[in-house]
């Protein structure tokens, strides 16, 4: 049975890069004032990051879509490899609107990935019941594939929705889907973690409060220089981790010398947040085992 150990660090907490970005990556390089590059440029640039994070990573997360093969062979054996089989509804340039799962990525699971993960646009709308089925089917796929299972859900605003409160989301969002008890939810920093210490740690004790199981943060929305604070604050206070690109990478794209750039900023970007998490991180099977959580080894059957 895989259990999060695949995925986690000696000590329980989870030091993860997340590699699955892909039109939201070519408009970084827009952004960035090179154009929308090709798809070989983004190939280069994802199995650039696994060459030199991964081995410094407890997991990795790639897509299927750009260079899997080649980013899967750069990733170390004893680096957890997620699979992303979200299907994403993104225009050019713009955010996800929303997801599906990916079937076609679904059906052909390689023998190296210990997860899969699932991104998911959670509103109040019509279609919300609609996404929790989604999740629910998400983690059963998962489980039916002895693979684990990584939750991503990521609050929008509804159409019209007044006075909409991205953290009272974030924990409503929690209840909701971490009670479907995926192995591993993915969330977002409360705050965006523009608190300071007190206020980024009680927020962050509101959002355990919410949870099922064992959690991370992402680092989508989060100033780069904020970034390991935030990650302390919920640690500090429950999550085990996390999972992040754009902290780490975000500001080496473009640049010529791809690799060197990454080894000489990224790399100690990771090392320094995963003493943060060997330090402050609640171990997963502490947070699995815990009043409220799923129970058991927190593993796929």
């Amino acid at each position: 049975m895989t259990t999060l150990d695949a995925l986690a660090r000696p000590t329980g907490a989870f030091a993860m890069v997340a590699m699955d970005q892909r039109e939201s990556l070519r408009h970084m390089f827009d952004l960035a004032g090179l154009g929308r590059p090709d798809d070989d440029v983004l190939i280069d640039f994802k199995v650039a990051v696994a060459e030199t994070l991964a081995p410094h990573a407890s997991a990795f997360l790639a897509d299927r879509r750009y260079g899997f093969d080649a980013v899967r062979a750069a990733v170390p054996e004893e680096t957890g490899l997620i699979l992303a089989v979200d299907a994403l509804d993104q225009a050019d340039g713009g955010p996800v609107e929303d997801t599906d799962l990916d079937d076609e990525a679904l059906a052909d699971i390689p023998d190296q990935v210990d997860a899969l993960k699932l991104l998911l646009i959670w509103r109040r709308d019509a279609r919300r019941d609609d996404r929790v089925r989604l999740a629910a089917r998400f983690i059963d796929e998962a489980r039916s594939r002895g693979v684990l299972s990584v939750l991503e859900p990521v609050v929008r605003a509804a159409p019209g929705e007044q006075d909409f409160d991205a953290d009272a989301a974030i924990r409503e969002a929690a209840r909701e889907l971490s009670a479907l008890r995926p192995d591993l939810y993915k969330a977002q920093v409360p705050l965006a973690g523009t608190g300071d210490e007190g206020e980024q740690r009680r927020a962050s004790a509101a959002l355990d409060a919410c949870m099922t199981g064992p959690w991370v943060v992402l680092s989508q929305g989060v100033e780069r220089d904020r970034f390991a604070d935030a990650v302390r604050a919920a640690c500090q206070e429950g999550a085990s981790g996390f999972l992040a690109g754009r902290a780490l990478w975000s500001d080496v794209v473009g640049e010529q010398d791809l690799r060197e750039e990454l080894r000489r900023r990224s790399v100690d970007r990771l090392r320094a947040l995963a003493d943060v998490v060997d330090a402050h991180a609640r171990p997963w099977r502490e947070a699995a085992s815990g009043p409220g959580s799923a129970g058991g080894d927190g593993g796929s059957a």
